[in-house]
């Protein structure tokens, strides 16, 4: 049993790599004035298991073996904003389409308010 043991503390240390705080928060994006924090949801699943034994009476031989697996997903849930009006979270409903549609937005008010700044100064 030393031996799922040893990968059972093999498995936990690669899940606490790859959950961070970097993990579920991720880069901020600068647009223009503005900036976008995604938030991230991750889930997942594993599990280890070992055994041994001997063949049944008569039969000669022994055997053991191990394994280990998992799965796990993640998926867009929300944005931080962050501009001159303050900071505002966006819930994301459709996954990375809604995300995108977060960043157009942004990006297009940017586009307008510099729009109108440059218009200004020019007149």
């Amino acid at each position: 049993m030393k031996n799922v043991e040893d990968l059972l503390k093999t498995s936990m240390g690669e899940i606490e790599r790859l959950l961070n705080t970097k993990t579920v928060v991720g880069e901020p994006i600068v647009v223009g004035e503005s900036t976008i924090i995604p938030l991230i949801s991750v889930g997942f699943g594993f599990g280890v298991g070992g055994g041994s034994g001997t063949m049944a009476t008569g039969e000669a031989g022994e055997g053991s073996g191990l394994g280990t697996g998992g799965g796990g997903g993640v998926k867009p849930t929300a944005v931080i904003i962050v501009d001159k009006s303050g900071a505002r979270l966006e819930s994301v409903k459709g996954g990375a389409a809604s995300v995108m549609e977060k960043v157009v937005d942004v990006v297009g008010k940017a586009a307008a308010k510099k729009a109108e700044s440059t218009s200004k100064d020019a007149n």
